[in-house]
C-alpha cells in the first residue's frame, strides 16, 4: 500500500521547487505532472484547468501529448467534467462502466481502465480536475485518494499564483453551471426580500497550503483543539445551547468529536504530508464529505453534519477568524445564512441593511423569529444543505410568504419577483392607509390594537402604524445588546425616551426577560450547572426575583422615568400569585424609597401579568383582585401547553394555534377574570397572523399587542368580521371540534370574502 504521507511530502515538496522555478507555466505544468505521476508510481497523471469556460487539458503524463490544448471539455461533461461540476472525487475501477464516461480518441486513453479524479478547489469554486490512470482494473486505495486530495490542495494555491486561472472566470461560470436552484423551507416570518447571500459564520478562506515549519503547525492545531473543547464545554452550562430532551444528546455528540482522537490524528496526519494546520483540517474534511455522500441513514448523516460544523469551529479558531458577518458589517442589502441564530446576534445587524434571514433550523416561536418578526425582517427556516447550494455573494430572492427562496435567479425570475414584490408593496400602502382609523368590526365593536417593541428605534412604528399604544416593550432587548450590564442611569433614560416617543399612549414595560434562549454572557448560573430544559428553567421572573438588584435596579429606573405618568408594568413568567407579589413588593420597596427622597413619582402605576404557564389559570380567582391587566403570552403558552420545546426544529410545525385545546384554553381565562375590572390581551405571535386573529376574536378576545408589520393587516380584517357571527360559529366548533379548525376557520372566511393569508 502506498505510503501517502510520505509520498505527498515528497511530492509537495518538488511542486515547490517546481513553481517558484522561473520557467514558463507550461514547463511547470508539464513538470508537476511528472512529478505527481511519479510520487502516486502513476501510468497517467493530467491536469485539467478552466479556460474559457471549458475544462482544457493543460498538461499530461501517459495521456498523447497531442491532445494538449485540444482536449477540452465542459462542466458536467465526462468523468472530468461531473468532478467539477459536483466538486467531488471519482475513484473507479473501470472507467467506461461509468454512465458519464466520454471517450476521447486523441488521448489514447484506450487501454487505461482504473481511473480517479479530484477537483482543484480554490476559494470554494472547481478551477481544475487532477486525475490519474492506470491500465489494471482497480479501485485507487483510499491512502492514494487521500494524497491525490492533498496534492490538489497545493496545486490550486500554486496554479492560481501562477496566475494559470481565472478566477473571476471561474466564479461566474460556477454560478451559470450551477444555474438557478430553488431552497425550500418552513415559513417563520412572512415578507419578500432580494439581496446578496451573506453567512452568518462565514468559510474562512485558505491562503496558505504548504507548511513552512511542520511542529509550528501541529502546536497550532493542538491549542485550537484546547480552546474548542473549552468551548464545547462551556456550551454545557449555557442554556443557548439546550433543545429540550435533546439536549444532551447533541451535546454528547459535540463531546464525542471534539475529544476523538482519531479526527486529531488524521489533521496530525495530514500536517506531516507537509501542509498547514488550516490546509491540514480542510484536507481531513474533504474525506468526511465524501463518506458524507455515501451515507443513507439519516440520522448518521446528520451527526457527520455536527462534524462539518465542528471542523468549521475549528478552522476559525486555528485561523483566527472568529468574527461573524455582523462585525465586518453588511455593504450592501443582504440575506443571511445560519444554521440559527440567537436574538442578540440578529441585533448585531444593520437593519438598514439585512433584508431577510435563512436558516437550516428555526421554529416558529423561537425568540430569534419574534425579534426578526419585530424588525420586519422575513426568516425562512428549516433549509437543509445550505451550504452545498448557496454561495457567498450569490443573489438570492427570498418569499417567505410562499415557503420558498430562489438562487442565482434567471432575469425572467427577478421580473417576476419584482412584480409580486410591487404588489406586495400596494397592499402595504393600502393597510399604511388605515393608519388614522380606529380599529373597529363590522359590527362597530372596538377592538384595541396595540404593538410589540423592544428596541428605542421602534417608537417611529407607534406613529406609522397608528396603534393604540405599545402592549409590550420587551426591556430585555437592551440587556441582549449590551456587553455589560446595562446601569440604572442608562436603562432610565431608555424608559423616559420611549413614554416621551409614545406620547399620551400607553406603554406597558415588560420586567427584564432574559434566560431559555434570551442568554447574557455576563449572566450565569450561580452553580455554573447547565439546565436540560432551559425554557422552563432558570428565566424570567425566576431570575428577577433570585437576583433582586437586577429587579431593583429596573423598578427605580421605570419608576423614575415615569415621574408624572402613568406607569405600566408586567411581570413575565409569573406561575403562582406569591411570585406576583413578591415583584410588586419590590417595586413597593422603591417607590417608599423615592417618596423618601422626595422625588417626582408616577401618577399612578398599573401592574399586570403575563400568562404563559398554565398553571396560573387555576389561581385566577386569587390573582385577579390584584391585577389591572393581564396578557396571554401565546409563543411560550403553547410550547408549554403541547409539552412541545419550541427550540426543537422538529416540533416546528407539530401543532396548530388554532387548535381548539389553545382556544379553549384562552376562553377560559377570559372567563376566569370575569367580574374583575382586569383587562385581558393576548401578546403574542399569534395575534398578528389573520386567521389566529379571527379565531381570537371568535373566543371573546378584544385586546390585542402584535408585531408593527401586522397591525395594519390586523386593522383591515376586522373590518371585515361581524363579532357576533365568528363568535356564534367559534362557540359550536369548541363544543363539537372539526376534524380541522384551521380548515374550518378558512373555509368560513372564504364564504365571506375574507382573505386570511
Amino acid at each position: 500500500m502506498l505510503n501517502a504521507i510520505a509520498a505527498a511530502r515528497t511530492i509537495l515538496t518538488r511542486l515547490h521547487e517546481v513553481m517558484a522555478s522561473r520557467n514558463p507555466a507550461q514547463a511547470k505544468l508539464n513538470t508537476v505532472v511528472e512529478v505527481i505521476g511519479e510520487g502516486l508510481d502513476s501510468e497517467v497523471c493530467s491536469i485539467y484547468l478552466l479556460r474559457e469556460g471549458m475544462l482544457e487539458l493543460f498538461a499530461t503524463k501517459g495521456l498523447a501529448q497531442e491532445a494538449v490544448h485540444v482536449t477540452r471539455m465542459a462542466i458536467g461533461e465526462g468523468l472530468v467534467g461531473t468532478i467539477a461540476g459536483n466538486a467531488d472525487t471519482l475513484n473507479l475501477a473501470e472507467a467506461t462502466a461509468h454512465p458519464d464516461f466520454s471517450y476521447r480518441p486523441e488521448t489514447g486513453e484506450d487501454k487505461f481502465h482504473s481511473f480517479a479524479g479530484v477537483p482543484i478547489v480554490h476559494r470554494e469554486r472547481a478551477v481544475g480536475v487532477l486525475c490519474v490512470q492506470h491500465v489494471d482494473p482497480r479501485r485507487y486505495e483510499e491512502v492514494e485518494i487521500e494524497a491525490l486530495q492533498t496534492v490538489a490542495m497545493v496545486l490550486s494555491e500554486l496554479i492560481s499564483g501562477a496566475g494559470l486561472v481565472d478566477e473571476e472566470e471561474a466564479w461566474a461560470l460556477s454560478s451559470a453551471q450551477s444555474g438557478p436552484a430553488q431552497l425550500r423551507g418552513l415559513t417563520l416570518v412572512k415578507g419578500l426580500a432580494a439581496g446578496q447571500a451573506v453567512f452568518h459564520q462565514p468559510r474562512v478562506t485558505i491562503e496558505h497550503t504548504v507548511a513552512e515549519d511542520t511542529e509550528a503547525e501541529r502546536q497550532r492545531v493542538y491549542l485550537a483543539f484546547d480552546k474548542m473543547r473549552d468551548q464545547i464545554e462551556r456550551m454545557a452550562a449555557q442554556a443557548e445551547f439546550g433543545v429540550g430532551g435533546e439536549h444532551e444528546e447533541v451535546l454528547e455528540t459535540y463531546k464525542m468529536f471534539a475529544y476523538d482522537e482519531g479526527w486529531k490524528r488524521r489533521i496530525n496526519e495530514a500536517i506531516d504530508s507537509g501542509l498547514t494546520a488550516e490546509a491540514a483540517i480542510e484536507r481531513v474534511q474533504q474525506h468526511t464529505r465524501m463518506r458524507m455522500r455515501q451515507i443513507d441513514d439519516p440520522l448518521l448523516a446528520d451527526r457527520m453534519h455536527d462534524l462539518e460544523d465542528l471542523a468549521n469551529r475549528l478552522m476559525r479558531i486555528v485561523s483566527g477568524q472568529l468574527g461573524t458577518a455582523a462585525a465586518k458589517g453588511l455593504r450592501q442589502d443582504a440575506i443571511l445564512i445560519a444554521r440559527n441564530l440567537g436574538p442578540a446576534e440578529l441585533l448585531e445587524y444593520d437593519k438598514r441593511r439585512l433584508k431577510g434571514v435563512i436558516l437550516e433550523e428555526g421554529s416558529l416561536t423561537a425568540h430569534v423569529v419574534i425579534v426578526a418578526r419585530a424588525m420586519g425582517v422575513p426568516v425562512l427556516g428549516r433549509v437543509s444543505s445550505l451550504r452545498g447550494v448557496v454561495r457567498e455573494g450569490d443573489l438570492l430572492l427570498l418569499d417567505a410568504d410562499n415557503a420558498a427562496a430562489t438562487v442565482r435567479p434567471t432575469p425572467a425570475m427577478e421580473d417576476v419577483f419584482n412584480a409580486r414584490f410591487a404588489r406586495n408593496r400596494e397592499k402595504q400602502a393600502a393597510w399604511a392607509a388605515l393608519r388614522d382609523v380606529e380599529p373597529r368590526t363590522k359590527d362597530g365593536e372596538r377592538i384595541t390594537v396595540m404593538m410589540n417593541a423592544g428596541l428605542r428605534d421602534d417608537m417611529p412604528m407607534l406613529g406609522m402604524t397608528g396603534a393604540d399604544g405599545i402592549g409590550l416593550f420587551r426591556t430585555e432587548f437592551q440587556f441582549l445588546v449590551s456587553a455589560t450590564l446595562p446601569a440604572r442611569d442608562r436603562q432610565t433614560r431608555l424608559y423616559r425616551d420611549v413614554l416621551d416617543a409614545a406620547g399620551n399612549k400607553p406603554v406597558v414595560f415588560r420586567t427584564v426577560d432574559i434566560g431559555g434562549d434570551k442568554v447574557l454572557p455576563y449572566l450565569r448560573h450561580d452553580d455554573g450547572e447547565g439546565e436540560e430544559n432551559p425554557a422552563m428553567g432558570w428565566r424570567a421572573l425566576r431570575v428577577a426575583l433570585e437576583r433582586e438588584g437586577l429587579l431593583k435596579a429596573q423598578a427605580r429606573a421605570l419608576l423614575e422615568a415615569s415621574a408624572g405618568r402613568t406607569l405600566h408594568v408586567m411581570f413575565p413568567m409569573v406561575s403562582e400569585p406569591w411570585e406576583f407579589d413578591a415583584a410588586k413588593a419590590v417595586f413597593d420597596a422603591q417607590l417608599k424609597w423615592l417618596k423618601g427622597q422626595k422625588k417626582m413619582l408616577p401618577e399612578a402605576i398599573r401592574y399586570g401579568a403575563m400568562l404563559e404557564v398554565p398553571a396560573l389559570a387555576e389561581m385566577l380567582d386569587v390573582l385577579a383582585p390584584k391585577l389591572s391587566f393581564l396578557s396571554i403570552g401565546t409563543n411560550d403558552l403553547t410550547q408549554f401547553l403541547f409539552a412541545a420545546d419550541r427550540a426543537n426544529p422538529k416540533l416546528a410545525e407539530r401543532y396548530d394555534w388554532v387548535s381548539p385545546s389553545i382556544l379553549r384554553f384562552i376562553r377560559r381565562v377570559l372567563k376566569g377574570v370575569e367580574g374583575h375590572n382586569v383587562n385581558v390581551a393576548v401578546c403574542g405571535e399569534m395575534g398578528g397572523r389573520r386567521l389566529e386573529a379571527l379565531a381570537l376574536i371568535g373566543v371573546g378576545v378584544r385586546r390585542l399587542s402584535i408585531t408593527p408589520a401586522s397591525v395594519g393587516p390586523i386593522k383591515e380584517l376586522l373590518t371585515r368580521v361581524d363579532t357576533r357571527e365568528i363568535g356564534e360559529a367559534m362557540n359550536g366548533w369548541l363544543e363539537n371540534p372539526p376534524p380541522s379548525m384551521r380548515e374550518a376557520l378558512m373555509q368560513w372566511a372564504a364564504e365571506r370574502g375574507i382573505d386570511c393569508d
